[in-house]
């Protein structure tokens, strides 16, 4: 079968709650089922911008599927994740770029093969708790024969995003957490490559879940959306794009991405807020093959003792080749 032409569609309401391969097969007349389904296995199927490989998933209005011309990245595996702390009472992980963090809430109900066509990290972690405690498949001491005993997440990172997370593993630490993230006690800083030569400023405004396109955005209205604060700072610049260090003092959901692309310069990679409301999508030619943002440090309480627990990660390497193309093209 033949390279796709690249297309973009979007689910119109009549069309909700269908298939995804029943819905491509409809946009692509006269190709077989077993070329849509080789479609989706191959990695060419995005559902809202994240790789999609479940041909049975039903779709919901207004979501966009794009049909790309070349396969993205492999999903990340078991094996690329990374436990950096790990206690009773919650775990610290390096989250890899491809991997979702938490299943949304109408995944839930999906039976356990069904999740592991595309695993979460919410989904992994026990798994990995169990073998790093040594522990096989019973998890804690104390828990059923087979079961494992869920994480809690507290916070999220995009798909695409990699970087440092924190979950808890019992109630009271998912309150303290929890509330050190909605008082804005934690100290995240994040690193981004982002298009222009982006100016060191701190970015203020509140972010509301509709633009006006149905997409989240920022709002002049003092009476709406959330009150959201991201510092800036220039770190490196190339020909055309900037390695900026992105500091949270609010953390709200895509807040980095909204800021930085209402400045002017979204970020590398970005298949979300790279068009401004009413005006036309900005070029990205840097290459990369997912959105150029990494949590690189995150500072917390520990929930119980009180200790502040301060981790780091470097860029991966998938971002250190990016860095390494745009200096070239700058020597």
């Amino acid at each position: 079968m033949p390279d796709p032409t690249p297309q973009t569609f979007r689910v119109a309401p009549d069309q909700a709650h269908r298939t995804l391969a029943s819905l491509l097969r409809g946009w692509l007349p006269g190709m077989a089922w077993s070329d849509v389904q080789r479609l989706i296995r191959k990695r060419h199927v995005l559902v809202s911008g994240n790789l999609c490989l479940d041909a049975g998933r039903r779709l919901r209005p207004d979501e966009v599927v794009k049909l790309l011309e070349h396969p993205t990245a492999p999903p990340a595996r078991e094996d690329d994740v990374r436990i950096r702390f790990l206690d009773r009472h919650l775990v610290v992980v390096e989250k890899p770029s491809g991997m979702t963090s938490v299943r949304h809430a109408e995944e839930r109900h999906w039976s356990r093969q069904r999740k592991q066509i595309q695993p979460t990290l919410e989904d992994l972690l026990p798994r990995l708790i169990a073998k790093k405690e040594g522990r096989g498949q019973r998890g804690r001491r104390g828990a059923r024969p087979g079961k494992l005993p869920p994480v809690r997440p507290v916070h999220r990172l995009d798909r695409d995003t990699s970087g440092l997370m924190v979950f808890a593993r019992s109630a009271q630490a998912e309150r303290h957490l929890a509330g050190q993230f909605r008082r804005h006690s934690t100290q995240r800083r994040y690193l981004a490559v982002a298009q222009g030569d982006v100016p060191a400023r701190t970015i203020e405004s509140r972010l509301i879940r509709d633009r006006g396109d149905g997409r989240r955005g920022s709002t002049t209205s003092t009476n709406l959306g959330k009150h959201s604060v991201t510092h800036v700072r220039p770190i490196e610049r190339f020909t055309g794009y900037t390695l900026v260090e992105c500091r949270l003092e609010t953390g709200r959901t895509h807040q980095i991405r909204i800021h930085l692309a209402e400045l002017g310069h979204p970020l590398c990679g970005e298949s979300i807020y790279h068009t401004p409301l009413g005006g036309t999508a900005a070029i990205d030619r840097s290459g990369t093959g997912r959105l150029a943002l990494h949590a690189t440090e995150l500072t917390l309480e520990h929930p119980v003792t009180g200790e502040e627990l301060h981790f780091k990660m470097p860029l991966p390497s998938d971002l250190d080749a990016l860095l390494d193309r745009l200096r070239r093209l700058r020597s």
